[in-house]
């Protein structure tokens, strides 16, 4: 007793003063959801409903008409019931209802409001609930079975005793709560009949859950040696949505929220939206569904995330730990929405949305601390599929800044190959800077190659976020020359001057085209080259060499007496003194190099590099 009377004065902040409701008014009522499972709660924690009892009226409760309640349950249905109460004193009070009871402290924790009606001194409490009704919501089908849940509050110890007794379905033990220390349940008596009966034991002990299926009356018995008490919830079925994402998110800052609602209404029911920086699963909504309302399981982008809903696929799949149930389960279905039909009574329904991007591609540019070659220097960044680019950037800024640094994130297609490739904007020459290309993949696990050179391909797959850097860094002050080379028909057998083809016997003009790229004049005439010619072209004493500066000019002069040469070697001579044979027709098939050395020092680049073109006339074998 003396252990009794402490706890007694452990709920002694539980008394309040209670206003008095007029006779015959329904009291306003919730039923609520524990915020969490605790230590040995069980894995159907959140299918339970609380009956919030904060409205209790101990004296109209004791009153011959008893105090009506009416509750709007979460699927929108209304329970109402009437409570009578006689015996020793009760309130209603916040779970746990002290350190040493289960409920509040190992299990169901964080339970809102005041679900426990509780005794206030010991002795015996009798508590009825009668004229339970279940008024489904609109859209709904009659309510043809439920289940009404009675719960130990407190904890039953040596002396005390709980006893439920309903006029339906025999009860059922769902769950065992247990103690906060130890192992030790009270006894139990009447599964499966119209009586239970939980009778205490010396010790910290744990709590029973049972239920009783469509009952109208439910009476408890509440004999408490020191204090005891009792709480109650509602089951019809259960359905449990969350999302989970597979690979990576898309963007960083993307969120999904997920909800239950009502398939006639569209009313949100049960609702939870991911966070942080993990793949989940997240927290659940749950939904006690208490009567037959088909609902609508939807998943949407939250606000503030920076992607659509379209950069991933989401498939739906559930599991009914009912084995016995005939509900239809959806089971790797593309869907953000999906109409689930009315659930059957006893269905404890988990679905997961799960959310996995579609590949994502995108390509940045960095340069090196020394910047650029020269302050015009711009880069094209571009992903493409074959000749296709499908995004594409061109960078801005000066020095080591770069603008525009990163193409747009593009979707790519599953299994499909693309490449990652740079070129220079403008007359921006790459052959300035050594390049590097860096990838990553925000998805763990994928097995994509990852390319590691500049204009590799990549063959994502779903899931894959891949980001790779190309990143310039600026050759040492060079000067560097480069040649294009072309040939243009004059004239053909067949179309003489007139749209002529590039066809044997046909007249053209070989050009050549030699630029400096970097930003040093080459030395005085130490510009040569010799030129493999092609198989297909023969040049003599008609070559008519022309040469021509470009914009900048290039500074070079040219002698065609003495700056071009030709050599008939089986294999190019390694300097230009060593071209050294003269054509003996117009068009020499004897010639199989061309050599060239303007005199001067061509020019260094200041950003257009100076250039010029020598051009001769050769005949197409």
């Amino acid at each position: 007793m003396h252990v009794r009377l402490g706890r007694a004065l452990l709920r002694f902040w539980a008394f309040v003063t209670l206003l008095i409701a007029g006779a015959g008014t329904a009291q306003a009522a919730n039923c609520n959801y524990a915020t969490a499972q605790g230590a040995t709660g069980p894995s159907s924690w959140q299918t339970y409903c609380w009956i919030d009892f904060a409205t209790y009226n101990d004296v109209q409760a004791r009153s011959t008409g008893g105090q009506s309640y009416s509750l709007t349950l979460q699927d929108g249905s209304v329970m109402s019931f009437v409570m009578r109460v006689s015996g020793a004193a009760i309130t209603a009070v916040a779970t746990p209802t002290w350190t040493g009871g289960a409920v509040g402290n190992t299990a169901f924790l964080g339970i809102p409001g005041r679900p426990a009606l509780y005794q206030s001194a010991a002795g015996t409490t009798t508590v009825t609930i009668s004229n339970i009704v279940i008024t489904p919501p609109p859209g709904a089908g009659a309510v043809s079975n439920f289940m009404f849940v009675a719960a130990d509050a407190e904890s039953s110890n040596d002396g005390e005793s709980l006893s439920f007794q309903s006029n339906g379905g025999g009860w059922v033990l769902l769950d065992q709560v247990g103690p906060i220390s130890g192992a030790t349940y009270p006894g139990a008596t009447g599964t499966g009949s119209a009586t239970f009966t939980t009778t205490g034991v010396p010790g910290t002990v744990g709590a029973y859950i049972v239920g009783s299926t469509i009952p109208t009356t439910v009476t408890t018995t509440i004999v408490g040696g020191g204090l005891q008490g009792a709480m109650f919830a509602v089951r019809f079925a259960s359905i449990r949505l969350t999302t989970q994402i597979s690979g990576a998110r898309a963007a960083a800052s993307d969120q999904f929220t997920f909800s239950i609602n009502a398939g006639s209404s569209g009313t949100v029911l049960a609702t939870g939206t991911s966070t942080g920086t993990g793949l989940g699963p997240f927290t659940a909504a749950a939904l006690s569904v208490t009567s037959s309302l088909p609902v609508t399981l939807n998943q949407a982008m939250a606000s503030g995330s920076a992607s659509t809903l379209a950069r991933y696929r989401s498939t739906l799949t559930c599991t009914n730990s009912n084995g016995a149930s005939a509900t239809p389960l959806p089971s790797g279905v593309v869907t953000t929405s999906y109409a689930f039909p009315a659930l059957q009574f006893g269905d404890a329904v988990q679905c997961a949305f799960t959310a996995t991007p579609f590949p994502q591609l995108t390509l940045r540019k960095a340069l090196g601390a020394t910047g650029r070659q020269f302050a015009s220097d711009q880069f094209v960044l571009s992903i493409s599929q074959g000749s296709t680019v499908m995004a594409t950037t061109t960078t801005t800024g000066t020095g080591a800044t770069v603008g525009n640094a990163a193409t747009p994130q593009f979707q790519a297609t599953a299994g499909t190959p693309y490449s990652l490739a740079e070129s220079g904007a403008g007359v921006t020459s790459l052959n300035q800077y050594n390049a590097t290309m860096a990838c990553t993949n925000a998805a763990s696990g994928t097995g994509t190659a990852l390319p590691t050179t500049v204009g590799g391909t990549i063959t994502p797959t779903m899931g894959d976020v891949v980001t790779c850097t190309i990143t310039n860094t600026r050759i040492a002050a060079n000067a560097r020359l480069t040649i294009a080379k072309d040939a243009v028909p004059l004239s053909d057998p067949v179309n003489g001057t007139t749209n002529p083809k590039y066809i044997p016997g046909a007249i053209v003009r070989y050009t050549f085209t030699v630029s400096n790229t970097g930003p040093r004049a080459v030395d005085t005439n130490t510009v040569w080259l010799i030129d493999t010619l092609p198989s297909q072209l023969s040049v003599g004493t008609a070559a008519s060499p022309v040469f021509t500066q470009g914009s900048p000019t290039s500074g070079l002069t040219f002698n065609a007496a003495t700056d071009i040469r030709y050599s008939n070697a089986a294999v190019a001579p390694t300097s230009f003194a060593g071209c050294s044979y003269t054509p003996v027709s117009a068009y020499d098939p004897a010639v199989r190099f061309v050599c060239l050395n303007p005199k001067g020092a061509m020019a260094g680049s200041t950003g257009t590099p100076p250039s010029f073109t020598l051009s001769i006339q050769a005949l197409v074998r």
